[in-house]
């Protein structure tokens, strides 16, 4: 069973059709929507400030989530997934986002809607990545454009395939 721990008398919230990996951790002030998933060693730490993950978000194995004390809380919107070992800290991400394994979001970056952080970038505090894009680097700069295939197949495929997976492990318990 996850780790689901209070934090100053805040407990976690989910919604419905939640799988929470049996080494994950969900502390503090996280509400989570509706058909979620947060696989293997992920922590999701609202203890500073508070973390709203929208529905249809999935957090892949070592992703960190956290905020800043006093200054930045943490947003993700719908039909997002976050890559293993991707860092999100202090930002908002809006709907229909996929954040590359290993990509750092840093305090203040607004990552709009339809659009890629790819594997491995950085962006850094305060960046913006437009809407249709995809960012790359270190530190994340704009690459390209999204075409409406890539953004079907990108984001909203890896989303619809992880709400299968988890049903997989939901359907053991």
């Amino acid at each position: 069973m996850a780790l689901i721990k209070e934090v100053k008398g805040i407990f976690p919230v989910f919604g419905e059709n939640i799988y929470l990996a049996e080494n994950a951790t969900v502390v503090g002030d996280v509400k989570m929507g509706d058909n979620c998933s947060v696989w293997f060693q992920t922590v999701i730490r609202g203890d500073v400030n508070s973390i709203e993950i929208g529905n249809k978000v999935n957090i892949q194995d070592g992703a960190v989530v956290h905020c800043t004390y006093k200054k930045a809380s943490t947003i993700i919107g719908n039909n997002v997934s976050i890559g293993h070992n991707a860092i999100v800290h202090g930002c908002t991400i809006k709907d229909n986002v996929l954040i590359g394994m290993g990509s750092v979001i840093m305090d203040g970056a607004i990552i709009e809607s339809n659009s890629i952080v790819a594997a491995g970038s950085v962006v850094l505090e305060g960046t913006v990545v437009n809407s249709g894009t995809i960012f790359a680097g270190v530190p994340a700069n704009k690459v390209k454009d999204l075409d409406e295939e890539r953004i079907n197949r990108l984001i909203s495929g890896i989303s619809e395939n992880y709400v299968l997976y988890s049903s997989w492990f939901i359907d053991e318990d």
